[in-house]
């Protein structure tokens, strides 16, 4: 296995990683509010979260800017309850006037992701001084997870809609209030640890 295929595959494996689901949770939630007809704007907000992620991914592996682990790891599910309860705040607006506001929060809450993804990119690095291109691939690893949850999030959607003719604010409603239940009590074990750490 060359160096690439090697970081490549730890990035897929990292985003797609069951035990470590909170990103899976976001991007299902990100992906909550909309049908997959409109997969061109799913494609931004995909691309916003990509943007941030992407950002402190780099930035934190060029010894820039981190943040204490225990920390990301709380904002986390932070971002994942916030989502939520935007998709469902956003439900009572016609489509016309839900804004754009939401690619900006994307992108932001990608950058708190990206530092969740450089722990483990930075542990295997070690005291490497060749980082671009193990960054590069794993990098890119993260996206093909990213695209396969999505695709899956799209699929489910479809078959849900042609099965059961359920209509797209009851989705939105069912799949953000149950994310919300998960990502609060996320949040406030993380919490717990983050206080008993100290």
């Amino acid at each position: 296995m060359n160096d690439f295929t090697l970081w490549f595959t730890t990035g897929l494996e990292h985003i797609a990683d069951w035990n470590g689901y909170d990103h899976i949770l976001f991007l299902l939630v990100l992906c909550a509010g909309y049908s997959p007809a409109e997969w061109r704007k799913i494609l931004i907000l995909i691309t916003a979260f990509t943007v941030g992620h992407s950002l402190t991914l780099a930035l934190s592996a060029l010894h820039i800017f981190t943040i204490r682990s225990g920390i990301t790891e709380f904002l986390i599910p932070v971002t994942i309850l916030f989502t939520a309860v935007v998709n469902l705040v956003r439900l009572r607006r016609p489509p016309a006037k839900r804004g754009r506001t939401i690619y900006l929060m994307a992108l932001v809450f990608g950058c708190i992701h990206g530092m969740g993804f450089s722990y483990l990119l930075l542990s295997m690095l070690g005291d490497a001084s060749a980082i671009a291109g193990p960054l590069f691939a794993f990098n890119l690893g993260l996206e093909a997870g990213q695209l396969i949850i999505v695709a899956g999030v799209l699929a489910v959607s479809l078959f849900l809609s042609a099965l059961i003719r359920i209509q797209p604010a009851d989705k939105t409603f069912f799949i953000s209030s149950a994310v919300f239940g998960i990502a609060f009590i996320m949040m406030l074990e993380r919490f717990n640890a983050l206080l008993t750490s100290q």
